[in-house]
């Protein structure tokens, strides 16, 4: 008998040989036996390679200044799985995710379903019966074939495409691009938040009568000054607060959010935009933390575009102290391309291992060895985030910086450190 969430989390990592398996005949065939219909009146799908959690962050939380019942669908989560499901700003409850497993096991009978796939299903059925105005879905991996793409988007977002995820993808960002361009749908808006998107998302959206609305070319942002910031449109202009949310990088992602609620063509005050681009919240994304006068920012970062943008922050935020970075880097990860986004960036490097993360788990001699010739190859070593960040904080004096980046694992792992004795105890993740 599978009674608490932790039942029901380890009992679905174990229902499919293969922690990922590409393909929609699954849960299409699980979605019909549950009867489940649209999730909410209106549908937002948000791809890309990066950023995707920050743009839901800000849709959501616009969309909730507008009035709207807004679910909210993510992956992966950092410190608990009801970080995955939001309904109205709320995580969804243990006996509420229990239920909602219970449903799709019962429904699936001996269809296999990935630990996502079943989640996903999960999330469908639980925004079906909220009653919501709108359902945001990030995708897992790609587009075309992910589990979220069961659902057809009212408007589609595509953040950024670069190199991730090759094994799956793609070589190369047309070929990656060609698989994230599969979330849109005919005749329905594609809003693109790359300056220079890859030919074969132009393409997708041009054959199939998407669409295309392009950062830079259909909608603008523009910094004002320290405080203000301004979207742009086409008789439209809107003088917005900064987000809490850290890092340059956050006004193209919230002006990506912008641009996608407003192509759903729903009421949305200017206040509404306003109040929600100031009140967004995302965990993990550049999270400060103080420790004896020592700055600790924890970050998920993970890939080398992630890592350009992090190094944009570091030139953006001097410092008269030095800056330590903790990397702790997954197996399938470009680590010496991550590395040398920061260069002359960092005067100190720890690593930790990556073991605590399952099958794709590093250990730091491996690590280390990837790293020769780079920045970071004299840098201490740890078996653990954890210890390096331990030993990060030893090293560094008041007016220092410690930036944690390289995983969810690495960035979950510091989490818990740092906020001491009675954070959440930790769930499978799977993917």
């Amino acid at each position: 008998m599978r009674n608490t969430l932790q039942d029901w989390l380890g009992h679905i990592e174990r229902q499919h040989p293969q922690a990922i398996e590409m393909g929609l005949e699954r849960v299409r065939e699980v979605a019909a036996r549950l009867a489940l219909g649209r999730p909410a009146t209106h549908v937002v799908t948000v791809g890309g390679t990066n950023g995707k959690g920050s743009t839901v962050a800000f849709l959501e939380s616009i969309a909730r200044e507008a009035g709207l019942r807004v679910g909210a669908y993510t992956s992966p989560h950092l410190l608990a799985y009801g970080e995955r499901v939001r309904i109205d700003g709320v995580e969804a409850g243990e006996a509420a995710l229990a239920e909602a497993f219970a449903a799709v096991d019962a429904a699936r009978g001996a269809t296999p379903l990935t630990y996502f796939e079943f989640g996903t299903l999960a999330a469908l059925w639980l925004f079906a019966r909220a009653g919501l105005d709108l359902a945001i879905l990030e995708v897992g991996l790609g587009g075309r074939l992910d589990a979220t793409n069961l659902v057809d988007a009212d408007v589609a977002v595509i953040t950024t495409v670069d190199l991730d995820h090759q094994d799956w993808l793609g070589d190369d960002r047309e070929a990656i691009g060609a698989e994230k361009a599969g979330i849109a749908r005919a005749w329905k808006p594609l809003v693109l938040g790359d300056d220079d998107p890859p030919a074969s998302v132009l393409r997708h959206a041009y054959a199939i009568g998407a669409s295309a609305l392009r950062i830079g070319c259909d909608f603008f942002f523009e910094p004002v000054d320290a405080t203000r910031w301004r979207w742009r449109e086409v008789g439209c202009a809107l003088d917005l607060p900064m987000p809490a949310l850290a890092a340059p990088v956050q006004l193209r992602n919230a002006a990506v959010a912008i641009a996608a609620l407003r192509a759903l063509e729903i009421d949305l005050p200017a206040t509404a935009i306003a109040g929600g681009v100031a009140a967004a919240r995302l965990a993990g994304r550049l999270q400060p933390f103080d420790r004896g006068g020592v700055a600790v920012f924890v970050d998920v970062g993970h890939n080398p575009q992630a890592a350009r943008e992090l190094a944009a922050w570091l030139r953006a935020t001097p410092i008269k102290g030095r800056t330590h970075a903790v990397y702790a880097a997954l197996a399938d990860k470009d680590a010496a391309a991550v590395v040398a986004a920061f260069d002359g960036l960092v005067d100190a490097w720890w690593l930790g291992g990556s073991l605590g993360a399952g099958v794709r788990g590093l250990q730091v001699d491996l690590l280390a060895q990837r790293l020769a010739g780079c920045a970071a190859c004299v840098a201490g070593t740890r078996s653990d985030p954890a210890a390096a960040l331990s030993a990060a904080l030893q090293a560094a004096a008041p007016g220092d910086r410690v930036l944690v980046f390289g995983s969810f694992h690495a960035a979950e792992e510091a989490s818990r450190m740092l906020r001491g004795p009675g954070s959440e105890a930790g769930a499978p993740r799977g993917v």
